[in-house]
This record gives C-alpha cells, structure tokens and sequence, in this order.
C-alpha cells in the first residue's frame, strides 16, 4: 500500500489514524510481525510522531501490538481468554487454582490494603506473592494479602519466606469458611515490580482485578492481581465461551 494521507474528519487525527493503522495489521503484517520504526510510519501516513505514538498507544491498549524491549513494535496475537471468577466460590490455593505461589513475607501493607483489612497499618500481614502462566507466556502477577487474625492456628513455619511459607499460609487458609468474595476491575499501568514479572515495559496498561474474601463477617484476606493489558481477555463464570477476535467498528445508526 503505498502512502496514505490523512483528510480533515471531524475525529480527532490520532483515532482515524488508528482505524487506519487497524487496517493494515489486518491486510499487511502477520502476527508477531515487526513495525516500522516511527519515522517511517509518520512519513507513511503524513501526521507528527506525537500523533503516531497516541494511535500506537490506543493499539497497544486494545491488544492488536505489542512493544517488546530490544525488539520494538511487534503485532500481537489475540488475546488469552483467562477466567477469574466463577460461580463456585474458593480460597486461594484451592486444588484446581491456576496460580503459582513465589513467595510469603510478613510486612506492614499499603495503607489502602490496611483499610481494607481492618488492621492497624502498621501491624504485618501475610503477603503472598503468586505468577500466573498461560500459553508459556507469563500474563498475571498478585499479591495476597492475610491478616493474622484470619489465621490463629498458624503454627511456626520453618521457613521465614519462599515458596514453602506461601503454601503452608494458604494451606491454613482453606480452614476457613468463605461466605463470598467481591471483585472489581479497573484499567492501570504495570508499575516497575509487576512490569518486570510480566515482561512488560513500565506504565504499560494492565488490567487490576481486586477480590475480597469475606468469613465470619469480615474481610479475611485481600488479592490484587495484575493482568496484561495486552494478552488477556478476562472472563467471568463457568462458560466464558464468548470469543472475539476481530474488533468491527461500530457503524452509525
């Protein structure tokens, strides 16, 4: 296709220049594909780089690129349909739980997370840090947060942390039982930690699923995890069988 002039439209230049850059990655570049460099996409389409990069961002941001460190702008395969939640509620570390346990330390968490909790904020809780992988490729990363409270029984524990102390911290939490759990998504961006567990670069848009387990009336334990913006389709129930992997502009009525 050769070089594409934008006309005047009455929506903002960045967005048509995303349709039309939409376009291409479906007639012109294959998956896992390499971009022009950002001179020769500006020169391409006749727009400043500052409009090229907004448009690159809002593709980044619905999952049709990627950017990748040491390799740059490549077209991303569709997404990964990942569940997080179903109708039939379970702790963490349950037997068909698709997360891995890293680590356990206890330390004073976020202020919010103290809030959450109901505990002083500077009292330590339990924090366990877990990886999520599909396909091969890492696409969550989450902290869980346990107040003491919720685990009296907890007898000492060998190891101070690693692998071993998050087990046995989720080991004990199965004793309870869960009366429900609450969860909320909204969009962020991966900050350093979470970036460079998921193999992404910083401020990159990640998806934040928060669940609060509820027992014996109260918030018993916190998740905030961190999806990849980019990679995961997050579904909701048992089915989760709704798959899209072309996105048609929505026409005018």
């Amino acid at each position: 296709m050769g070089t594409t002039q934008l006309e005047s439209v009455p929506e903002p230049k960045y967005w048509h220049l995303r349709t039309v850059l939409s376009e291409a990655l479906d007639s012109e570049f294959s998956v896992g594909e390499i971009l022009p460099n950002e001179r020769e996409l500006a020169a391409r389409f006749g727009v400043a780089r500052a409009t090229l990069r907004q448009a690159l961002e809002q593709l980044e941001l619905e999952g049709r690129l990627q950017r990748r460190r040491g390799v740059g702008t490549t077209v991303a395969p569709p997404r990964v349909g990942v569940a997080v939640g179903t109708e039939q509620h379970a702790w963490p570390g349950a037997a068909d739980d698709a997360w891995h346990p890293v680590d356990c330390v206890q330390a004073a968490p976020p202020a919010a997370v103290a809030d959450a909790l109901e505990t002083d904020r500077d009292q330590p809780v339990h924090t366990v840090r877990r990886s999520r992988v599909s396909q091969g490729q890492p696409v969550a990363a989450e902290l869980l947060y346990i107040p003491a409270s919720s685990m009296p029984g907890l007898t000492a524990i060998d190891a101070p942390s690693g692998t071993a102390r998050a087990r046995a911290v989720l080991r004990e939490l199965q004793h309870l039982e869960l009366e429900g759990q609450e969860q909320a998504v909204e969009l962020g961006s991966a900050r350093a930690d979470d970036a460079k567990e998921l193999d992404r670069l910083p401020g990159a848009p990640v998806l934040v699923v928060t669940t609060r387990f509820i027992a014996e009336g109260r918030t018993a334990a916190l998740s905030v995890a961190t999806y990849r913006a980019d990679t995961c389709r997050l579904t909701f129930g048992d089915s989760g069988g709704v798959e899209i992997h072309h996105r048609p502009e929505r026409q005018a009525s």
